[in-house]
């Protein structure tokens, strides 16, 4: 068993990757229902929040069915931190997670996200802050460093478990990486093996396969892995992982039926959350993926992610059955 404070999860548990523009309501209930035992939202501007951002605000909504869920939330100021786990405890998520490790610019150039490698102190200072704010569990997700010259992740994750950290993942790039090259976890795995370390250290980055996720928890000796673009519309992940750990085969293909039945539930559920016409344009993303592998797809791709009303979307999902009722996915 696996703890964050109180929160109990299973061995090894597979933890939904908060991303921008993806880890929303919608997503986060396909992707529990196929296995996840943690999802987390989208990471959220403290700065937003505190100025009611309506489009900040909307990412705290979180619902029953998706428990354990944490909310991610960035920024470098203490004080607006500190009013941000006021407001998010309203929300009552199980989890508050910090992210010290986006390295998009326009997080970085404010010193939050991965910016905030360059602060070791300030990494620390605001998380025990933020752990005397509340009794909700504080965790973390950063980056093995600034840069490869400046990798301490042992000596971080130490002292932010010693503040009252809760559990911390850690992508193995470092932020000067972005998201190019391979995912290194032998740091990763140096955290957990470090003798005065106690809370959970999940890995993350470069989680493709269900052979991936084992080597992470049999070579590298990992508590959990936390998998995020592999799940992009691709919400069985979790669910072929598993499989995979208990039984040593993959499962089979998801049939072009399924494919289409969780597109359609996503897109309703976006429409129902954020309305018709974000519902319709913040789903396109997922359509390459859902449908990945067919060929001569371009005709119905474009449908899909050009159309502004939905029903014309929910037309080309027909279109694609009728189509392409005889492909077998492998």
């Amino acid at each position: 068993m696996v703890k964050i404070g109180h929160i109990e999860l299973p061995d090894f548990p597979l933890l939904l990757a908060p991303m921008e523009d993806v880890s929303d309501p919608p997503f986060r209930a396909l992707c529990k229902e196929q296995g996840a035992d943690v999802v987390y939202t989208e990471f959220i501007s403290s700065e937003g929040l505190i100025r009611d951002a309506a489009k900040s605000v909307m990412k705290l909504d979180i619902y029953e069915k998706e428990r354990p869920v944490g909310i991610q939330i960035f920024g470098a100021n203490l004080e607006s931190m500190l009013q941000t786990i006021d407001i998010v405890e309203k929300s009552n998520p199980d989890i508050i997670d910090i992210n010290f490790g986006c390295p998009v610019k326009k997080v970085v150039s404010k010193g939050a996200g991965a910016g905030i490698l360059k602060d070791v102190c300030l990494m620390e200072q605001l998380t025990a802050e933020m752990v005397k704010r509340t009794n909700i569990p504080i965790t973390v997700k950063t980056r093995l460093g600034w840069d490869h010259d400046s990798i301490k992740i042992v000596e971080v994750a130490e002292r932010l478990q010693d503040v009252g950290c809760k559990a911390i993942a850690i992508h193995g790039r470092t932020r000067a990486q972005m998201y190019k090259g391979h995912a290194d976890w032998k740091p990763i795995a140096e955290v957990k093996n470090n003798p005065r370390m106690h809370i959970p250290v999940f890995g993350n980055g470069d989680v493709d396969s269900p052979e991936r996720a084992m080597e992470m928890r049999d070579v590298y000796g990992l508590d959990g892995c936390m998998i995020g673009r592999a799940t992009i519309g691709n919400p069985w992940f979790f669910k072929q992982v598993k499989h995979f750990f208990k039984t040593g085969e993959h499962l089979e293909p998801v049939s072009l039926e399924e494919r289409v039945e969780a597109a359609r539930r996503h897109l309703q559920m976006a429409i129902d959350w954020k309305g018709e016409k974000l519902g319709v344009f913040e789903t396109r993303r997922h359509y390459t993926n859902y449908f990945k592998g067919i060929p001569n797809f371009k005709e119905y791709r474009m449908k899909m992610v050009t159309s502004d009303e939905s029903k014309d979307v929910f037309a080309a999902f027909d279109e694609v059955l009728d189509a392409f009722s005889d492909y077998q996915f492998v």
